[in-house]
């Protein structure tokens, strides 16, 4: 989990590289062909049984829902700094709670609602809305959070008949197709091998990450692993600063460190509630 984290954040770096020349949308085929190419491989290797699923519909939507995230995302990441972004994305496991609670009537008791309301106010810290000091695409990435999170809704829904694999064969089929439609009318030739090589890159590295955290989950529970997913934070900062010159000031830090441990305390006490 911990290399798949590392990974997703070197290709969000090239993402945003490649958006001073490239459509988002384009970047994003990208790296949705990476995804492809690792299923590809995986149903070579296990056979299509893989694809049975009791949940088309559901399936079809999360694939849907992954393309349209990394497109939002992606295109906000052009105007919003690395760590920025990434942080603010990660009020996605607070979104997770509010609609478990409101749509699929999960109980939710009081310190959960707290973690979620004090989470929130760390996005506001980071955001810090009216006050001109990030800029106003952030929102792009709330929504492109809250996509995210209704893909773990619905992976919550079909897990208890679909396998791991088979979500993410769907996600990797589906998504690839939706983003396909378009891209004629936005690709743009790369100029230079530099941006091919770029290209390139995303679409390998984004197959390799992907590999990672399918055998993370795998061979361990998903409470075990998803507080790594917040390392993905060091990583973005790291680029941010030797790429783009970028650093978090205080305020971001403080925000960031508020949503991260409110995170995980709400990863934890999902892990309670369902182990009794």
């Amino acid at each position: 989990m911990a290399g798949g984290m590392f990974l997703f954040a070197a290709v969000d770096m090239q993402a945003k590289f490649l958006t001073e020349t490239l459509h988002p949308l384009q970047i994003v085929w990208a790296r949705q062909f990476g995804l492809l190419l690792g299923v590809l491989l995986i149903l070579a290797y296990r056979g299509f049984g893989i694809l049975r699923t009791q949940h088309l519909g559901l399936q079809v939507a999360r694939g849907a829902m992954a393309v349209g995230s990394a497109s939002i995302f992606v295109y906000a990441v052009s105007f919003v700094s690395l760590v920025d972004a990434t942080t603010v994305t990660f009020v996605a496991p607070f979104m997770v709670t509010l609609i478990a609670a409101l749509v699929l009537r999960e109980p939710v008791g009081i310190r959960r609602w707290t973690a979620v309301a004090i989470g929130f106010g760390g996005v506001l810290i980071v955001t810090r809305p009216g006050m001109g000091v990030v800029h106003p695409a952030v929102l792009l990435v709330l929504i492109a959070a809250l996509l995210f999170a209704l893909r773990q809704i619905v992976s919550r829904v079909v897990a208890g008949t679909d396998r791991i694999i088979t979500t993410v064969a769907y996600t990797a089929l589906v998504g690839s197709a939706i983003i396909t439609i378009p891209l004629p009318f936005v690709w743009r030739t790369p100029e230079t091998s530099f941006e091919s090589v770029l290209l390139v890159s995303i679409a390998l590295i984004s197959a390799v990450a992907e590999t990672l955290v399918i055998k993370a989950l795998d061979v361990a529970d998903a409470v075990a692993v998803a507080p790594v997913h917040y390392s993905i934070i060091i990583w973005a900062t790291f680029y941010g600063f030797i790429i783009f010159d970028q650093l978090p000031d205080m305020w971001t830090l403080f925000g960031a460190s508020i949503i991260v441990v409110m995170g995980m305390y709400t990863l934890y006490r999902e892990w309670r509630v369902k182990s009794c």
